[in-house]
């Protein structure tokens, strides 16, 4: 479903400045300095209104969370509702995750947060998923090691899809689950699992562990 466009968006985003990174590429390498307290660097990956973004990082005053959105009027609503909550370790940036590893050093990521991507549930678009060994690649570079990909969907297929994918791309699984929620609401939410939540429809959610690069 298409989001509706918002009202005023380039003022909105433009109040917003204090957490919109529009020079990634200068920071490669170099991201902790943007707060020099925070010890460990993660990544979101299509982070939408920002509801996850927000309140894990403010979970987590000693990580800088870097989300990443491309939908513009998802992005402004991310970002105002950092700014709301006065965050001084949350950033956004609009990029491409093919792209990833011109903004981000080797091994300079501990973690990446992918949750609810497109599937691309047509073979012919496979290699579109944020989960296909392409983009693994990609994240290979760029996570420590050791490092992880916290993973949730709704799209049982997907999930299955990338379980086989982390496996064979090196990574350790755990934390495996098809219903993360079935004894009461687990961890932080975003807007859309909510509403799946909602819905009676079960999340799925799994860690990959870098073991080899």
């Amino acid at each position: 479903m298409r989001m509706r466009k918002k009202k005023n968006l380039i003022p909105r985003l433009e109040r917003c400045a204090v957490v919109h990174i529009k020079n990634p590429e200068n920071h490669k390498g170099k991201w902790l300095e943007l707060n020099r307290g925070c010890s460990e660097l993660q990544l979101e990956i299509g982070c939408g209104k920002g509801r996850f973004t927000v309140q894990t990082a403010g979970n987590n005053p000693g990580t800088l969370l870097i989300a990443i959105e491309k939908v513009p009027d998802a992005l402004v609503v991310a970002m105002e509702r950092a700014v709301a909550a006065g965050l001084n370790n949350a950033y956004f940036i609009t990029c491409d995750a093919a792209l990833l590893t011109e903004y981000f050093a080797e091994g300079e990521v501990q973690r990446i947060y992918i949750n609810f991507c497109d599937p691309w549930p047509t073979k012919r678009h496979a290699k579109r998923r944020l989960t296909s060994p392409g983009f693994l690649g990609i994240y290979k570079a760029i996570l420590a090691e050791g490092g992880e990909i916290d993973f949730k969907t709704d799209n049982a297929p997907l999930f299955e899809y990338s379980l086989e994918q982390f496996a064979e791309n090196g990574f350790e699984l755990r934390e495996v689950t098809r219903n993360l929620h079935e004894n009461g609401i687990c961890g932080v939410m975003t807007d859309y699992e909510e509403k799946f939540h909602n819905q009676g429809v079960p999340i799925n959610r799994c860690v990959a562990k870098l073991i080899r690069q």
